[in-house]
């Protein structure tokens, strides 16, 4: 039961990788696109995102804007990289590794670096749409924040619990 739940889990955050980057690469040829060859691409950047107004007022605050917004893409198809490469190394049978437990730290650390830029990403966005010109993004921020304490969290539960795993190990 529990190997199929991993399999299913395991399916899923490959879909997760792959939407994530193939999301990350259509921010970017979309931006580029925008940016040198049609402005008005910037009416629909990805799946409806209209930042004409902001690149019409300015383009310098538009692309700070879409470049958190691709930095923030990417560092969540990182984590979801990072996830698959602890389904690759995780033993139901051992599962306390201090691999398993190394990425589950970077995780975590990839996290709090995303959820740190997804506040300043935030903030940004409220002092632009002060001036009148609404992003319509959700950063998550807070959201992206919580999910890094959780991990960093199992990341020291899983060092402990390696630790624990090798001294049975050599008593017996």
């Amino acid at each position: 039961m529990s190997r199929n739940v991993l399999s299913v889990m395991n399916v899923l955050f490959w879909i997760a990788f792959i939407g994530l980057c193939i999301k990350t690469g259509a921010l970017i040829f979309s931006f580029i696109l925008s940016l040198f060859v049609y402005p008005t691409a910037a009416s629909n950047l990805y799946l409806g995102l209209n930042l004409s107004t902001l690149i019409a007022y300015q383009k310098l605050m538009f692309v700070a804007v879409v470049s958190l917004l691709i930095v923030i893409t990417a560092q969540k198809a990182s984590i979801a990289y990072y996830a698959l490469q602890c389904f690759r190394r995780f033993n139901p049978d051992r599962p306390f590794d201090n691999g398993l437990a190394d990425l589950f730290t970077k995780i975590s650390h990839i996290a709090l670096i995303t959820g740190g830029l997804a506040i300043i990403a935030h903030r940004y966005s409220q002092w632009i749409a002060k001036k009148g010109i609404p992003i319509p993004i959700d950063w998550g921020g807070n959201e992206i924040l919580f999910f890094a304490g959780v991990i960093y969290l199992l990341a020291l539960t899983f060092k402990k619990g390696a630790e624990l795993q090798q001294e049975q190990d050599l008593t017996v």
